[in-house]
Order: C-alpha cells, then sequence, then structure tokens
C-alpha cells in the first residue's frame, strides 16, 4: 500500500471526527511517510511499520469518543464512546456490552424503584386528606407520618442510587480506557 492509499483509507475511517481534529491526524500521519521516505524507505514499509489504516482509526475514534464524554457528558457522547470502543473487536462486544447492558439496567431500575417509593410516600399523603375516596385509612396523622417516612426513605434510596450511577459511569470510562490501551499495545506488539 502507497502513501496516497493508506491516507485516503485512514481519512474515511476517520469520518464524523471533527475536521480541525482530522487534519492534525492526517498531517502527523503523513509526517511519518516523509520521514521515513527520507531514512530511505520505501512508502509500503512505512504503511506496514504503521499498522492497518482501519484498526488505527478505530483506536483514535475510541480515544477521541473517551475524550469528548470526559469533558462533557451526554448520553449520547457516552454510548458513542462505548460503541467506538466495543467496535475495536469481537471479544469486545461478548465481555463489555452484555454486562454492561445488564448492570445499567439494574441501576436504572434501583434509580426507578427510589422514585415509585417516592411517589407511595406522597400517595399515602393525599389518600388521608381524602377518607372518602380511600376508607381503609384508620388515622390521617399516622398516615402523614408514614407517608413522609416513605418519602424520605425514597429520597435516600434515590439519592444513593443516583451516586451508583455516577461510580459505574466513572468505571466504565476508565475501563474503556483501559481498553483502548491494551489494544493499541497489542496491535504495537503485532506489528
Amino acid at each position: 500500500m502507497n502513501k496516497a492509499q493508506y491516507i485516503q483509507l485512514f481519512k474515511e475511517q476517520l469520518k464524523g471526527l471533527p475536521e480541525r481534529d482530522l487534519e492534525e491526524l492526517i498531517y502527523d500521519y503523513e509526517e511519518h511517510f516523509t520521514i521515513g521516505l527520507s531514512e530511505g524507505r520505501s512508502e509500503a514499509e512505512i504503511a506496514d511499520s504503521l499498522g492497518n489504516p482501519k484498526t488505527l482509526a478505530k483506536e483514535m475514534k475510541a480515544n477521541y469518543r473517551i475524550s469528548i464524554v470526559e469533558e462533557t457528558f451526554t448520553f449520547n457522547n457516552f454510548y458513542r464512546a462505548l460503541f467506538a470502543t466495543i467496535g475495536l473487536g469481537f471479544l469486545n462486544l461478548l465481555f463489555i456490552l452484555g454486562p454492561f447492558i445488564g448492570i445499567a439496567v439494574s441501576l436504572f431500575a434501583i434509580f426507578v424503584s427510589g422514585i415509585a417509593i417516592i411517589g407511595s410516600g406522597l400517595f399515602v399523603i393525599i389518600a388521608s386528606f381524602l377518607p372518602m375516596l380511600f376508607h381503609n385509612v384508620p388515622d390521617p396523622l399516622l398516615a402523614i407520618f408514614v407517608g413522609l417516612a416513605l418519602g424520605s426513605l425514597g429520597g435516600l434510596w434515590t439519592i444513593a442510587s443516583w451516586y451508583l450511577n455516577k461510580y459505574f459511569y466513572l468505571i466504565t470510562i476508565k475501563y474503556l480506557k483501559f481498553n483502548v490501551k491494551i489494544i493499541s499495545n497489542r496491535r504495537m506488539n503485532n506489528d
């Protein structure tokens, strides 16, 4: 593969990156070719030493997506980083996506259950003021106390689940970075 083919394939695989970052990456790899040619190496040798441009571009995109989600958290940025990392290899699909979905759904369910507990506390308080609709409320004062206790428990539950979700997010980002690093090191050792 010559320089033009390598750069073109690399550029195609980096679609979606901002133009400034794309130009900087392309410039860096053109510089590798310039230095290699000045040392008397052929374009094919340089291309081989740089590695597969598709794999290299996937790694660059994954690193870029992870850096974006570290700067600004949005669900869109987070899932782009997750799927960019998963795209690095089939084993990532097996070892990252399945457990991630299971844990994320569980944490979301815990968060929603906290909100439901708050809602049930509010419902008990409201029911105490409407005895004509809810006949099984024995004492309005007791119902208000139980409603406040449920609301407080639900609030604490929701706050705790919020922190669990936050730490899960931070651990996931660290794992994605670790995963990209391992794949990059493996590619460099194989080249």
